[in-house]
Order: structure tokens, then C-alpha cells, then sequence
């Protein structure tokens, strides 16, 4: 798979979303994965495509890679918000975040 090898629980694949309704423009992600995360002119946060484009729709989702899955996952324990969600592809339960069981 190579460099850009997703991240996951068992081997499966997770993806990521901010809900910016409950984002509070710490900035925290973007420190710990800015190849994951941006903070937008409007001060709230955004998860970036692989390519680094910038994806502002609503409940946009962007793909772990295995090398930040640490970051990413730091991120979302971290956030004041508690608005980063974390989740399997395959299923899309969440398995880091505010909703993870």
C-alpha cells in the first residue's frame, strides 16, 4: 500500500470528520496532523483530502493514513470541542471521538 496506507483498528480502514458546530478553533488537530487538519478564515477546522484540499462541506470525511493515525487520534482526545470523530469505513462506528463506545 505504501506511504499512503490507511490507518486502522484491526487493519480496517478509518476515516475522519470535525463537526464545526462544536468547534471552537483551538487549533490543537492542526498542530498535532496539519497534513490532516487546517483551521479555515472562518477560525473553525476542516479535515483536508489527500491531495490537501481543503473540504468545508458538512460532515466531509477524510481517510487515517497509518502513519497519523497517533496524531489524528491525539487530536480528537485532546480537542476542547470534543467535536473530531473518528470511525471504520466499513461500518462507520466511531472508535475514537466523543461517540465511541
Amino acid at each position: 500500500m505504501g506511504v499512503q496506507q490507511e490507518a486502522g483498528v484491526g487493519g480496517e480502514a478509518l476515516e475522519v470528520w470535525i463537526d464545526q458546530d462544536l468547534c471552537t478553533g483551538d487549533g490543537i488537530c492542526a498542530q498535532y496532523a496539519p497534513e490532516v487538519f487546517e483551521l479555515d478564515i472562518d477560525g473553525l477546522a476542516y479535515v483536508k483530502s489527500p491531495d490537501d484540499e481543503l473540504l468545508q462541506d458538512r460532515g466531509a470525511t477524510a481517510p487515517v493514513p497509518l502513519p497519523l493515525l497517533t496524531d489524528v487520534v491525539d487530536s480528537a482526545r485532546e480537542c476542547p470541542g470534543d467535536c473530531i470523530h473518528v470511525r471504520r469505513v466499513s461500518d462507520r462506528v466511531e472508535v475514537y471521538g466523543p461517540d465511541a463506545g
